[in-house]
């Protein structure tokens, strides 16, 4: 049978299914197949995921990603930070530069640093290209309902609408440590080089360990597909050490700003019952 009948293509690396199930072959990516591949995901993530589109809200979000995202080695890129309507606490990147914040981390934060962490931590991820290798190391089965899945709890009842295997083998929960540590890594200078503390993400990941033994089901997306414990507060609080960064007013650790946007968003309405499905 030939190749293109067999749903099979060769990428100059090595001949690679692209259906029903695609898969990216296990060689260099470039920029541009990254970004349209980024593109592509992003259409199907926010055909299946509720999508917050408030103005306000989707403006300070941009505002603060690409503050952070300008100052990397891969601050050319198109970056796209959209809020996703789930009230759990999480964040995913897709490659290229799509980042994605649960309304849930917006509202659980205690401070601007805090939220600035998360999404530091996400934009690490797209500048190590993170993503990138784990497409090119697993079948791409319908990113959009796998991030619905991983982000939230919704694939726990829709039942025979989601025809997808998730949970321990969800394209997020592949990251390994390796990579977890590095996104820290970068989320900590993300935040500095943006002129805003880096004690926000060692601080946000204790409340969420706080939070875990108060409301588990805010935070179990997150602590599935980033596992946490002290030893990454720790960790991650030993760089800051390192890295020293001036104290003093030179560094924002919170604003009334954020707390507006705070409190706008916790005066949305409720998200949409597929956003807080309850488990079976």
């Amino acid at each position: 049978m030939e190749a293109r009948k067999a749903g099979l293509v060769h990428l100059g690396c090595r001949w690679v299914a692209l259906a029903p199930f695609v898969m990216v072959a296990a060689c260099s990516v470039s920029e541009e197949r990254e970004v349209a591949m980024g593109k592509d995901d992003a259409a199907q993530v926010e055909s299946e995921m509720p999508i917050v589109h408030d103005t306000v809200v989707d403006q300070f979000i941009t505002k603060l990603g690409r503050s952070m995202a300008s100052h990397t080695n891969r601050g050319a890129l198109d970056w796209h930070f959209t809020v996703v309507n789930s009230p759990e606490v999480n964040a995913f990147a897709l490659p290229g530069g799509f980042v994605y914040v649960n309304r849930g981390a917006i509202e659980q934060a205690d401070r601007l640093d805090e939220l600035a962490g998360v999404m530091g931590h996400e934009i690490g991820h797209v500048v190590r290209r993170h993503s990138v290798d784990q497409m090119r190391k697993a079948e791409r089965r319908g990113v959009g309902l796998l991030l619905l899945c991983t982000l939230t709890r919704a694939c726990s009842t829709i039942g025979g609408r989601v025809a997808i295997d998730v949970g321990a083998h969800a394209l997020s929960a592949q990251y390994s440590q390796r990579d977890e540590a590095q996104a820290d890594s970068e989320g900590v200078l993300n935040t500095v080089r943006a002129g805003i503390d880096p004690e926000g993400p060692p601080a946000f990941f204790q409340v969420l360990l706080d939070k875990q033994k108060e409301q588990p089901d805010l935070v179990e997306a997150f602590f599935s597909t980033h596992p946490t414990d002290q030893s990454r507060v720790a960790a991650t609080r030993r760089q800051i050490a390192q890295l020293n960064p001036s104290p003093g007013p030179g560094l924002v650790r919170d604003t009334p700003e954020f707390h507006a946007i705070q409190e706008r968003v916790r005066a949305f309405p409720a998200p949409p019952p597929k956003a807080t499905a309850d488990r079976r």
